[in-house]
């Protein structure tokens, strides 16, 4: 290899190539496979994959009772690329998408009496089992999946209250360069999450390197104070973002906390008029902004479900039941989206398609 041209030009030429490329170059002989294989090499190429690349839009739907997988280009056209097919572990377990970061997948396995996680990546097909780690049954849990720049490592956060009284539990980090768990040390914040209803949404978005979610104190005339709580990955410390006056006193499950862009986040409150609130700057108080407030459609007499953002700024809309829609808040105009054989749109995630390791 070196006969020809130097390494350093050969190593520039391959982090420019997609994914399907490089995995058939490994095979060419034992130094190729060793190059591309190369933590070093991979950090590389996922850097320059994750600022060229196209990103996609992972749908989640539900059709006759099966859930289903489908990669769209966030393009003008919502171009469908493929059906994705989830690795199958076991019968006895469903499986379901957490999120995703730089290119790889964190599942997570419902079994009958306990849950697994895994890491998959499914531009080169190979995924590792998370070591198990014992919970109480009687938490309400929420995980975070992201990205450590400092350390260059995944890591997955486990965050709990219990059920009965509302008290945290031990929070664990997962590490995928140490693959292993330890117990966060940093001193949880005095606000709750999960107990109002028992069922609010596990996932938790990656913004800024760190994962967010909502939680909020219970007032002495029975009220609410929302905030916005969050956990940053290098300093493994845990931090509390307010809300926009409006927002502080409602009742804490009419809230949906999501991504805004490649750097900030989103709070849609539901009701009769759902609002959707971004922060424009990140970490600043005063740049909470409504961009847009949502009536009964027109058709379907049924409030819009805001399901994420596009590339272009735009926000991806489920309109009526599997029917999707783009919507510029600029100028509310709305440009429909058909997705063959979808019933309930449930889950969008965004990712790009990198050679990380699995």
């Amino acid at each position: 290899m070196s006969d020809y041209l130097p390494e350093v030009v050969i190593l520039e030429i391959l982090k420019r190539l997609p994914v399907k490329s490089l995995l058939r170059f490994r095979s060419i002989s034992w130094t190729w496979n060793s190059l591309i294989c190369d933590p070093s090499f991979i950090s590389t190429h996922l850097q320059s994959s994750l600022s060229n690349n196209t990103p996609f839009l992972l749908i989640h739907y539900s059709e006759t009772g099966k859930d289903n997988y489908s990669f769209h280009y966030d393009n003008d056209g919502f171009d469908e690329l493929k059906q994705l097919q989830l690795p199958v572990f076991d019968c006895s377990s469903r499986t379901a998408v957490l999120d995703s970061c730089n290119g790889l997948i964190c599942l997570i396995l419902f079994h009958c009496e306990f849950f697994n996680f895994v890491i998959w990546n499914p531009s080169i097909q190979k995924y590792i089992f998370l070591p198990q780690l014992r919970i109480s049954e009687d938490a309400e849990l929420k995980f975070g999946f992201g990205f450590d720049l400092r350390t260059n490592d995944h890591k997955l956060l486990i965050v709990g209250v219990d059920e009965k009284d509302g008290s945290w539990i031990q929070p664990y980090l997962f590490s995928l360069n140490e693959n292993c768990w330890k117990k966060v040390t940093a001193i949880p914040p005095t606000y709750t999450f999960g107990v109002v209803t028992g069922a609010i949404d596990i996932k938790v978005p990656f913004v800024n390197g760190a994962v967010h979610w909502l939680g909020y104190q219970t007032r002495n005339n029975d009220g609410f104070s929302n905030v916005i709580l969050g956990f940053d990955f290098s300093a493994e410390e845990f931090m509390v973002i307010n809300l926009p006056e409006s927002l502080i006193g409602l009742w804490p499950p009419c809230l949906t906390i999501m991504k805004y862009g490649e750097s900030s986040i989103a709070v849609c409150k539901s009701g009769e008029l759902r609002e959707l609130w971004v922060k424009k700057e990140y970490g600043v108080i005063e740049s909470w902004t409504k961009v847009l407030a949502l009536t009964r459609h027109i058709q379907s007499k049924r409030i819009p479900y805001v399901l994420g953002f596009r590339k272009n700024g735009e926000v991806l809309l489920e309109v009526d039941r599997g029917k999707m829609a783009s919507l510029d808040f600029n100028c509310l105009k709305m440009e429909p989206h058909v997705v063959e054989g979808v019933e309930v749109a449930t889950t969008l995630i965004t990712i790009k398609v990198v050679i990380s390791r699995a």
